[in-house]
This record gives structure tokens, sequence and C-alpha cells, in this order.
């Protein structure tokens, strides 16, 4: 499988990791889900991501994942997370994932980080431990990791280390890092590909500024795929209809805490996995919840019905 470069593009797909009503790996639906984002128009799968729920899976089960799902998405690119407290299991699970053909690895910071040289240091650390052959993606996602990197770090880090091939970009707001970031190229910085998150909340903003794609999990995929599409070739009215059509649900599965059961909710709806379990802890979704998705569900589908 070929490695991700500073040159991918497109939609990769956060994948949810699939459990049964027990707790244990659905790997059938892993498939399933697999399948089904493939169908949706996406370009290659993100796996054990934050919302993955990797720290719930041990080190044996992150492997089996990542073999199943190398399995069965082909020649589509898959980025394994291997965020991790210390460099050693880092290390350990990233030759583990690259051994099995993971197209490289996304790394965050940890939250103990604060000063620009710490998390230069960090990320020197990291590519030390992986080796420089190993394409990384750096997740720049300061609401969860609490840690701030400045658009100044990131291009001392890009120019120290080749191998960071890509951002995922998920700061907020963060749109002028990405034009900062494509400014700095054209004075002649190194490029780096810039895939963005937040589920695709600002996803038509963010392909005008020069981002290269999404790498998010929103439950429609073909929104993010539809988007990038359209604005890559310059039709962003277009991309921005699209895009408005979904945006209710889009905010409705940002909410913190639960966000994940919502997408796991309207995944399992989309029958692209057997059952909405979550791993323990995990918050579950109320009646009034899912009455809530269903009416959001329901006002998308006439919406889009407009712009057939």
């Amino acid at each position: 499988m070929a490695h991700i470069t500073s040159s991918s593009r497109g939609v990769f797909v956060i994948a949810v990791t699939p459990f049964l009503e027990t707790g244990a790996l659905d790997h059938d639906s892993i498939d399933r889900m697999v399948d089904f984002y493939a169908e949706k128009g996406a370009d290659g799968l993100t796996i054990l991501g934050m919302m993955g729920e990797a720290p719930k899976l041990t080190q044996a089960e992150s492997i089996e994942v990542t073999r199943r799902t190398l399995a069965r998405a082909g020649e589509k690119p898959v980025v394994v997370g291997v965020s991790a407290p210390g460099l050693a299991a880092l290390g350990e699970l990233t030759s583990a994932v690259m051994d099995l053909g993971a197209a490289g690895v996304m790394v965050a910071p940890p939250s103990s980080l604060r000063t620009d040289e710490q998390i230069i240091g960090y990320y020197r650390n990291v590519v030390e431990t992986v080796g420089k052959d190993v394409p990384v993606v750096l997740q720049d996602f300061p609401l969860s990791t609490g840690v701030q990197i400045s658009t100044k770090t990131l291009r001392v880090i890009f120019e120290a280390h080749p191998s960071i091939v890509m951002l995922k970009h998920e700061d907020w707001p963060g749109l002028q890092k990405i034009s900062d970031l494509r400014q700095a190229e054209t004075e002649g910085s190194r490029r780096v590909s810039i895939l963005c998150g937040n589920a695709g909340a600002f996803l038509p903003e963010e392909m005008r500024r020069g981002a290269d794609g999404a790498m998010t999990g929103f439950a429609y995929p073909e929104m993010m795929a539809d988007v990038v599409r359209l604005s890559n070739e310059g039709r962003h009215e277009a991309a921005q209809d699209v895009f408005d059509a979904y945006l209710p649900l889009v905010r409705y599965e940002q909410q913190p805490g639960i966000g994940l059961a919502v997408r796991k909710y309207v995944l399992a709806k989309r029958g692209a996995i057997a059952s909405a379990a979550q791993r323990r802890p995990g918050a579950g979704l109320n009646a009034a919840a899912i009455a809530e998705i269903e009416m959001l569900i329901a006002r998308q589908t006439r919406r889009l019905e407009t712009l057939a």
C-alpha cells in the first residue's frame, strides 16, 4: 500500500471502532464499515483516532483492528492513530502497523506540553522513535489536547522533519493558520498536506483557504466528498449548498460528550455498523436525543431533494 505524502488529498474518514453489545470487537462490522466509507466517496481512512475509542483498546486489539481494516481497504490508504502517553508504546504500535501495510501514522501531542521548545522536542523524539521512513500526520487539536501549536512552531517542525508530511488541522478558530501555512509555502517553506477535522464544521471555508481535504468522521462522509470535489472544481457556491443541507446534523454531532454516540447511532441506522455500542465508559442517547436526531435526518433528506 502506498504511503501518504505531502501531496495527499481528498477525504480520509476518521473511522469509528465497531463493538458488539458485549464490548467485544465486531470484526464483521469493520468490514461493513470499510465498504460503506468507500462507497460514500472516501479516498482513505484514519483508524484509532480520538473518535475511534483508541484509548479503550489493548495494544493487541489495536493491531487486530488495523489488520482487519487493511485487509478490507484494498488500495485505499489507511492512516493509524498511534498517540500514547509514552514513546515506547507509540513506537511499538507504529512498527506493528507499518509492517502490516499502514500508509502512515497520526500523532497528537500529549497534554503535558506547554512551551514551543517542548512541542518541537516532542516531535523530534517521535520521528527518532518511529524512524525517518515512516510518514507522520501531526494532529493539531488544541480543544482536546490543550496544546497550542503556533504557525511558527509548526513551520519549525515541518522544516526539521520531512517525514511529517501532513497536518491534521482542527484548531478552532484556525482558518488563518491554513492561510499562513500556504502563504509560507509561496515564500519557500516546505509543502505539507493539510486535511481538516472538527467533523467538517468549517470544511467549505477550509477548502477556500487552501486545505487539501478532510480527515474527520461525520456520519455522512458523502457530504465531505462532495464538498471537497466541488471546491476543487472551483464550484464553491455548489459546495456551500451541499454543506448547508447537512449543517444542522454536523452541529448536533459536535456536542461534547455525546458526539460519538450520535455518530454511531446514525452509522448503525445507515447500516454501516451493526450496533451503536461504545466500549465503557461511553455516553448514551436518551429518547429525546434520538427523536432530535431523527428529525434532523428527515429535514436533511428533504433539503437534499431540493438540490438533486
